[in-house]
């Protein structure tokens, strides 16, 4: 996906001379949570607003400098990277450079978020399964394998989350076939963590099933 049509450039970075009263006037007068720095021309790093608003108003950015984040993307960088790099730094501005280190604009989040919501993981009518496994029997293939062999395709899958000894893989799938594809996960040994109208039916006729065999046995 195209990304470099959604730089914006229409805040200049401010300079590290400026009095930290008029860096916070900037930020009264915006709604992001940091703004580019430059020095001596060239980019040095983001201010944050929680930070601008603890420093003396008197004083100039120069002597926070150290305070400066120099989180970026380059031009090319691949908006899922992008993206990361939004989530890791918590900002909602994401400066943006060139081959030669020159600052060319920022990207604001929420434009980059209409690339994700454009995409078919969440714009194609689906499923949602949520499955765990251990983090050292899981595989990508397998798991494209299992809803492929039922009839089903995919969206999109990644990990959600993952520690020492599990990992659980959300993924969005077709809607045919889905209570064939929870249970071939379970057979794989995949524990289904999301719930599933089709499968609670089934879950709904065995518990009647154990209890009419029951009344028959008494």
């Amino acid at each position: 996906m195209d990304t470099e049509s959604y730089i914006i450039n229409d805040v200049e970075p401010i300079d590290v001379s400026v009095k930290i009263r008029e860096a916070q006037s900037v930020f009264n007068q915006l709604t992001y949570t940091h703004i580019p720095v430059e020095k001596n021309g060239h980019y040095v790093g983001c201010v944050s607003e929680n930070d601008v608003y603890c420093f003396e108003t008197s004083k100039t950015l120069g002597d926070f400098e150290y305070a400066l984040e120099p989180f970026h993307v380059l031009e090319d960088t691949n908006w899922l990277d992008v993206l990361e790099a939004f989530a890791v730094h918590k900002s909602n501005i994401m400066p943006v450079l060139g081959d030669d280190n020159q600052y060319l604009g920022y990207y604001e989040l929420s434009d980059i978020m209409s690339l994700f919501n454009n995409t078919p993981f969440l714009n194609e009518n689906g499923g949602i399964i949520v499955i765990e496994k251990g983090i050292q029997e899981y595989s990508f293939s397998e798991v494209c394998q299992i809803v492929e062999s039922n009839g089903a395709r995919i969206f999109g899958l990644f990990i959600s989350e993952i520690n020492d000894e599990t990992v659980q893989i959300t993924l969005k799938v077709g809607q045919t076939g889905m209570n064939s594809i929870v249970q071939t996960f379970r057979r794989y040994n995949y524990t289904v963590i999301s719930h599933h109208q089709e499968d609670k039916f089934l879950e709904d006729l065995k518990e009647r099933s154990k209890y009419l065999d029951k009344y028959l046995n008494i």
